[in-house]
């Protein structure tokens, strides 16, 4: 089985999208306090559900991100861009919410926009 690295530049888009995601991803499964660290947030000491669920989330993106690029399909980079694409719209809903108009928020909603947006560009033939 050889190594799939897209030719079109869309598709390259796309592909580096999900990789960063990946990427993210298992700096989030691997690293959770560094994680809750850079985020501000903590857990609980002598309670590993909040290190569990941080796990998991990072595990949910390495799995997602790692599907699209190994399946290297529209409907897959869809499907990941559009879950990425509400991610964003969630933290937009937080912003405007609940007072979270950080530094941290600003800059990771547009992480997530970039990535969202460059997955679907290619899905939609925008690239």
């Amino acid at each position: 089985m050889e190594f799939y690295f897209p030719t079109e530049l869309g598709e390259q888009l796309a592909f580096l999208a999900a990789a960063t995601a990946a990427l993210i991803g298992c700096v989030v499964l691997f690293a959770p306090g560094l994680t809750l660290k850079a985020l501000a947030l903590t857990a609980n000491e002598g309670r590993p559900e909040g290190l569990s669920a941080v796990r998991s989330a990072g595990g949910l993106v390495v799995g997602f991100a790692g599907t699209a690029l190994l399946l290297a399909q529209p409907t897959v980079y869809l499907a990941f861009g559009a879950a990425v694409g509400l991610s964003a719209f969630a933290r937009i809903l937080s912003i405007m919410s609940d007072q979270g108009a950080t530094w941290r928020n600003i800059l990771l909603l547009v992480v997530q926009a970039a990535i969202a947006s460059l997955t679907l560009a290619y899905v939609f033939g925008l690239t």
